[in-house]
């Protein structure tokens, strides 16, 4: 996978781009996004290819939790958490949903993965179910869309059962966050059922 601005630091001109398009050498992804027409597909394609569209993005949400496979739920869009002041893409042409994360919050918990050649960056299991819990509500424009405090809950359940992440990872995540006395009935309540 690789951006208009990578093949043209290389030395290969759009029009080149564009015959190689045309004779079906390189498949066009969306705007400025391409890739070899003959390459295998992971499963997490559309993670690498969010990542390439929105270089400082950071896959998060549902996204990161379906990707650590800690739910079951399959998301209709893919989750990117971007700062303040980050520009957002026009146009993709896959379905793309972010929310802003102010700098601290933003950096902490990123974890870089490696699909389909492409660097991805990722919420750690811990910060995934602590940001699952800061977007938890269903009103409110902030939480517009919201996945809901029982993915909450089930990322949480999960990441525990399959030790993924740990109460104390997962409680450094929570006071950073300032949602701690949100968190902790539910942690105290999943370890009580094992």
């Amino acid at each position: 996978m690789v951006r208009l601005s990578e093949f043209k630091e290389r030395g290969i001109t759009a029009a080149t781009l564009s015959r190689m398009v045309e004779k079906g050498l390189v498949l066009r992804l969306g705007r400025g996004l391409y890739q070899l027409a003959d390459t295998d597909l992971e499963t997490h394609h559309t993670l690498a290819e969010a990542a390439k569209l929105v270089p400082r993005g950071i896959i998060c949400l549902t996204s990161a939790l379906a990707y650590h496979g800690l739910t079951d739920t399959i998301p209709a869009q893919i989750w990117m958490a971007i700062g303040t002041q980050d520009r957002k893409p026009a146009a993709s042409s896959i379905p793309l949903k972010f929310v802003r994360f102010g700098e601290k919050v933003l950096r902490s918990g990123v974890e870089e993965h490696v699909i389909e050649g492409v660097k991805v960056r990722i919420y750690s299991p811990a910060k995934t179910v602590v940001d699952l819990f800061r977007y938890r509500q269903s009103e409110g424009r902030r939480y517009q869309n919201s996945p809901g405090l029982n993915l909450a809950i089930e990322g949480l359940r999960e990441a525990l059962k399959k030790r993924r992440a740990t109460p104390s990872e997962i409680a450094a995540f929570a006071d950073q966050a300032g949602v701690w006395k949100i968190i902790r009935p539910y942690i105290e309540a999943v370890i009580a059922d094992a």
